[in-house]
């Protein structure tokens, strides 16, 4: 296509928002209009879905819930008044704590005021706040904020590391829905024992963001808490950012939550138009569809070019791989269904991977995220009339030209600048378009099996390990590790009694093994005390 007629196709799919003063430019994207007329029908199911999902259909079957996060920054939208007093009415309580905080009127024991908020989540419970953290919290925000998303207990170390005297000043969220998450339930366990360690009531620094009527809300009243906020049940992990999961801690950093909500809302009322062309989510949806053939046949690379949005990859690599990654159809077919996502940030990317994305193997298309302003404040020339901020924009436009002419696709987005509606402005635009995307291809984007299947994997393996640690103390002599299987009840499961045992003894733990490691039939293990 030569440069008129890429010009043409451009003015053609551009789709811009005054209001937002976003941009979407899909025009290096292959398709034609015979192919935009194929999908049709299947986005005008897509459309109908997403109109009844809004109004309270249910969603997800495997647990009987409605999907409602676009009620969130529009209570008008609830489809019970009783939802939209809840959704109110934890609004008002976050700004409610949030500001007693701010002013000293809550505090810690021993400080005048809290100085650090440690955020122990994961998944959506971490993702979301840590994305936004990066992109909007200020160099100097009233509370600085750590997160403990994992159950490695070096990383533990190292946050609690860095908060170090200022423990006795730092506000504790913990949250997950259940109560029962595992990763979560440990790291505040680890918290409180660094409290107990230091002689501090944790209870009297600790919040707990939550289900209602969870374990986690029992023992947060139990223990005299500061607060507990509800994650509604209707709410997923990976759309929770704009519920108290993701708007408290960003308020505790002084962000503006408000206009987080704003730039959702407005994004929501454009990604509710039923057509495609004037819809920005739909522009996704179709791009991504025909750019894996309807079957994920090619990954998203997400290369945002500003500093600030470094996470956004990983935000999304949940977001589309958990919603969008399914074996089986809404019809109950096996399709193997998905979306991966991996990304790093421009200009980095020049000298990283960006080789590979212009000669290399084509199985990928590209996602550009610009940014217009580049910095608050004018800049210093690097270069007569060329500032760092010119260079920048200029390898955008680079990349996206040398991908093209090598037959790699891109999208390119592009917002004013980083702030608190923008950012809530681009969550709710992917947000829609991996819920029309679902529809497109016909999965579940609310439900995640695969995610529960691991973590019924990873209880029996937590609960062999109790049987092999009781049946060597029982034998008090060292076993072959088939022996040790039998014993514990698995004498099909050798493998893991092995990776078990060696990991306990790398931490000292219980036993003790003898022979060449390399080989795992001639080892020996024993109990040790």
């Amino acid at each position: 296509m030569d440069a008129a007629a890429l010009w043409q196709r451009y003015q053609d799919w551009l789709y811009f928002h005054p209001g937002l003063g976003f941009y979407l430019d899909i025009s290096r994207v292959r398709f034609d209009e015979r192919f935009v007329t194929s999908l049709q029908p299947r986005f005008d199911h897509a459309f109908r879905e997403m109109a009844a999902l809004e109004a309270g259909a249910i969603a997800n079957p495997d647990e009987n819930r409605m999907v409602g996060h676009y009620w969130l920054r529009d209570a008008d939208l609830a489809p019970t008044p009783e939802l939209k007093r809840d959704i109110v009415d934890t609004l008002e309580q976050i700004h409610s704590f949030v500001r007693q905080v701010h002013s000293g009127e809550i505090h810690p024991p021993d400080a005048a005021q809290f100085t650090d908020v440690l955020s122990i989540g994961i998944g959506g419970s971490a993702l979301g706040p840590q994305f936004v953290s990066e992109a909007l919290s200020s160099v100097n925000p009233p509370l600085q904020i750590h997160f403990m998303d994992n159950t490695d207990p070096a990383g533990i170390d190292r946050v609690l590391a860095e908060l170090k005297d200022r423990l006795a000043s730092t506000l504790v969220i913990v949250i997950s829905k259940s109560g029962g998450t595992p990763e979560t339930r440990n790291g505040m366990i680890e918290a409180k024992h660094a409290y107990q360690k230091q002689g501090l009531n944790f209870a009297q620094h600790a919040i707990a963001t939550t289900g209602k009527g969870s374990n986690l809300e029992k023992l947060a009243h139990s223990e005299g808490w500061l607060a507990t906020f509800p994650m509604h049940d209707w709410v997923g992990g990976r759309t929770s950012e704009l519920s108290a999961v993701g708007l408290l801690p960003a308020a505790l950093q002084g962000i503006d939550i408000d206009a987080m909500l704003a730039g959702a809302k407005e994004m929501d009322i454009a990604t509710r138009l039923p057509q495609i062309k004037g819809n920005p989510a739909a522009l996704l949806a179709l791009s991504w569809y025909f750019e894996g053939n309807g079957k994920g046949e090619k990954d998203m690379v997400v290369l945002p070019y500003k500093d600030s949005l470094l996470l956004f990859s990983r935000y999304l690599q949940q977001l589309v791989m958990e919603s969008l990654g399914k074996e089986k159809d809404l019809a109950g077919n096996q399709v193997y269904q998905g979306i991966a996502v991996y990304g790093n940030k421009g200009s980095t990317d020049q000298h990283a991977y960006v080789q590979q994305l212009r000669e290399g193997v084509p199985n990928f298309f590209a996602t550009l995220i610009e940014v217009l302003e580049d910095r608050q404040g004018t800049s210093v020339e690097v270069e007569p009339g060329v500032t760092s901020g010119d260079y920048l924009s200029g390898l955008l436009q680079g990349t996206r030209q040398a991908l093209y002419e090598n037959h790699r696709d891109s999208i390119t987005v592009t917002i004013p600048q980083v702030n608190p509606r923008t950012v809530g402005a681009l969550i709710a635009l992917y947000e829609r378009a991996v819920g029309l995307y679902g529809f497109l291809v016909n999965v579940n984007a609310y439900h995640q099996p695969g995610v529960e299947a691991g973590k019924k994997a990873a209880s029996g393996i937590l609960d062999l390990q109790q049987r092999v640690v009781k049946a060597l103390q029982m034998q008090g002599a060292p076993m072959t590790l088939s022996d040790l299987a039998t014993q514990a009840g698995a004498p099909d499961q050798v493998e893991a009694v092995y990776k078990i045992v060696r990991h306990l003894q790398a931490n000292q733990r219980q036993v003790s093994i003898t022979g060449e490691l390399g080989q795992p039939d001639s080892l020996r293990v024993v109990a040790i005390a």
